[in-house]
């Protein structure tokens, strides 16, 4: 891929709060007042059968001993371990409600195991879970067992039971290196140890190694980045995924710990994200999507050259699995014609499980149009290229849609032949841009506060 030129002076105009579309529709757009457990447990049946028997599982454990103050997941500070039992419990409990509801013995394709931090958790309660999880199931021979670890808190034990258990990848959260960075974010996290944790895991046979990494942190500049991606380089993980630090204070609080004036300007992220990028490619690696690398050894690099990548809540993906059940607190599930997210609150989320109930607390069930433009935004994300067929859009939407794609090819983000819109070179910084021109929730009802992050 090429490298981006003259972007600056479209950073004023693209730089706007937009969704990410890790989803379509977007959570803000949801309509849970049609979502039951009923009708989502039927939803998930039929996608099952669908997908003869094929599932990937989400596991929420959102436990942590330290708050990361950029962190803007659902997570839980404690160093309480004794929270582990009563909610891997409540876990397997609702996976047996999810069961009840199969028709027949799921062929589990992949589980990742997210937070939080998953191995704030002992490697014998983790490895209960999965047994238990996996018990009378089949395992797919190609699957993909996953877990996040923070280098502080993981073990050799962690990597080496989970390893026996049939996991194969990791990641690992990093962010910067920086000093200066570290202590504003309130991770304080080594190469050392980093490094450590990335030998045992290759030591146990994990055949992908993935490093997350987040552009525009306070305080950071384009010094951290070239020395955080020179230490990163000397590890050589086989995927990285280079986020946008999304600034959400209204919805995390902990984020207030530092100001804007403390944030890198969009000038300044996006020369940030250019070296950053530069950097990797220099390094061997390619880009995949909007924020994903890869090494040619990778399966995600194989899987965006087949056209196989995918794009879901866990981000992009090598798997087309349509039914993702998602289990714990703040889970989401995706039964690709519904979705369904449960309750936030850990004890609410045990005290409803509890009382054998499943702890929905929103959700959606897609409309015809929903899936069609789902289709075509996922295409636009992970091949850089869609069909647009004019039929799925409200006809007094198509002006806008006409207009906006126009600006988009004057400003040398787009490409357009016939029907087909291409993303250049320079448009996959402003991917979310694209995709939002043909989100008709967003243009027939504008957000009237703040709801997304900005595009870069």
């Amino acid at each position: 891929m090429k490298q981006h030129t003259n972007i600056l002076p479209l950073l004023s105009k693209y730089d706007v709060p937009i969704p990410r579309y890790t989803s379509y529709p977007t959570v803000p757009y949801w309509e849970p007042q049609y979502v039951t457990p009923k009708n989502w447990l039927g939803a998930v049946a039929r996608t099952f059968t669908n997908e003869q028997g094929r599932l990937s599982l989400y596991i929420h454990l959102p436990f942590c001993e330290n708050l990361c103050t950029f962190c803007a997941c659902n997570k839980r500070i404690t160093k309480n371990h004794a929270v582990e039992t009563p909610y891997l419990d409540a876990v397997l409990k609702e996976w047996q409600m999810y069961r009840a509801a199969l028709p027949s013995e799921p062929i589990i394709q992949e589980i990742h195991l997210g937070g939080g931090t998953p191995t704030f958790f002992s490697p014998q309660n983790l490895v209960h879970l999965v047994t238990q999880i996996t018990q009378n199931a089949q395992i797919a021979p190609n699957h993909e067992f996953s877990v996040e670890v923070h280098p502080n808190y993981t073990t050799k034990a962690h990597l080496q039971q989970l390893a026996a258990a049939g996991f194969n990848r990791i990641s690992l959260g990093v962010q910067d290196f920086d000093p200066v960075v570290q202590f504003i974010i309130n991770r304080i996290q080594t190469f050392e140890k980093t490094a450590e944790v990335i030998e045992w895991a290759r030591t146990y046979g994990y055949h992908s190694v993935n490093v997350d990494l987040i552009y525009g942190l306070p305080r950071q500049t384009p010094d951290s980045i070239a020395f955080t991606i020179a230490k990163i380089n000397n590890l050589k993980p086989d995927r990285i995924a280079f986020y946008s630090y999304a600034h959400v204070p209204w919805k995390s609080k902990v984020q207030r710990r530092y100001t804007d004036e403390d944030l890198p300007k969009a000038a300044q992220k996006w020369q940030m994200y250019q070296l950053g990028r530069n950097l990797l490619l220099q390094n061997g690696f390619s880009a995949i999507g909007m924020d994903h690398f890869a090494l040619p050894n990778d399966p995600l690099f194989t899987a965006a050259q087949q056209g196989n990548l995918h794009r879901n809540f866990m981000g992009y993906t090598t798997t087309q699995n349509k039914l993702i059940i998602g289990l714990g607190a703040s889970s989401i599930g995706d039964a690709w014609t519904a979705f369904a997210q449960n309750e936030k609150d850990v004890a609410t989320y045990q005290t409803t499980i509890e009382q054998g109930n499943l702890p929905l607390v929103t959700g959606h069930l897609l409309t015809p149009q929903d899936l069609a433009i789902r289709q075509l935004i996922l295409d636009l994300m992970c091949r850089g290229s869609a069909i647009i067929d004019q039929s799925i859009f409200p006809p007094d939407m198509l002006p806008a849609i006409a207009e906006k794609l126009l600006l988009l090819q004057t400003d040398g983000l787009i490409e357009q032949h016939n029907h087909t819109v291409s993303v250049t070179d320079n448009g996959q910084l402003f991917i979310r841009n694209i995709c939002s021109v043909f989100d008709v929730r967003l243009w027939q009802k504008q957000p009237q506060d703040v709801l997304f992050s900005k595009s870069i």
